[in-house]
């Protein structure tokens, strides 16, 4: 691979400026999207999906941990294999500390469609802490396209899906997969694929993860 051409400083601050302009012309696109996304429709989530894990079994509605919004890491990890996708291992390595996004209304949760037997020790390995559940025994993975099929064998797929909660009803509100999730883990780049989005700093500013109240 060819290295970057050799200038002056005054010729670098020339292109970078020519870069920073289309930078910024992204920066205000994505703002739309951002927006628009906001805007999609939404719609229930009729099945009661049950889950397993740490606590024993768990509804979709329990994976809110009582907050608004929900997003689950569609983590590859099937019923057969002995160890997670080492993609979605490298994914998850991303994602900052709760706290951030629990401060801002905002469960996460990895589900995989391993039994949740399989799922704890390469928690454990991994040294993770981020609420991890098995979907093994019910639909959930097949009926947000994290496990598809593909010439007639059942594939999985990693992903990311969002989740609003009104009182004790569960709505789906967006869904990205596959190569959507390059670019994605950081407390922003997560809220921003979400009905609330991201809330306004001021009293709400980011703080250090041990100073947030519960």
């Amino acid at each position: 691979m060819s290295l970057p051409e050799i200038v002056s400083r005054e010729q670098w601050r020339a292109a970078r400026e020519k870069l920073l302009r289309k930078e910024e012309a992204v920066s205000r696109a994505q703002e739309v999207l951002s927006a628009d996304r906001r805007q999609l429709p939404m719609v229930e989530v009729d099945p009661e999906y049950i889950f397993e894990g740490g606590d024993g079994k768990a509804t979709l509605l329990d994976l809110f941990e009582g907050r608004a919004q929900l997003i689950v890491h569609h983590f590859m990890f099937a019923p057969q294999w002995v160890a997670g996708c080492p993609c979605c291992s490298a994914f998850l390595d991303q994602v900052g500390h709760l706290a951030h996004l629990r401060a801002r209304n905002t469960a996460f949760a990895a589900v995989s469609q391993a039994p949740f037997t399989r799922i704890l020790p390469f928690k454990a390995r991994m040294g993770w802490t981020v609420p991890w559940y098995s979907s093994c025994h019910g639909d959930f993975n097949r009926d947000f396209e994290a496990t598809v099929e593909r010439d007639g064998e059942q594939v999985e797929r990693p992903g990311l899906s969002c989740f609003l909660r009104e009182r004790d009803q569960v709505f789906h509100t967006y869904s990205v997969y596959d190569d959507g999730l390059d670019g994605l883990g950081t407390v922003a780049g997560l809220l921003d694929l979400t009905a609330l989005g991201r809330r306004p700093y001021g009293s709400d500013r980011l703080r250090f993860h041990d100073e947030y109240e519960n």
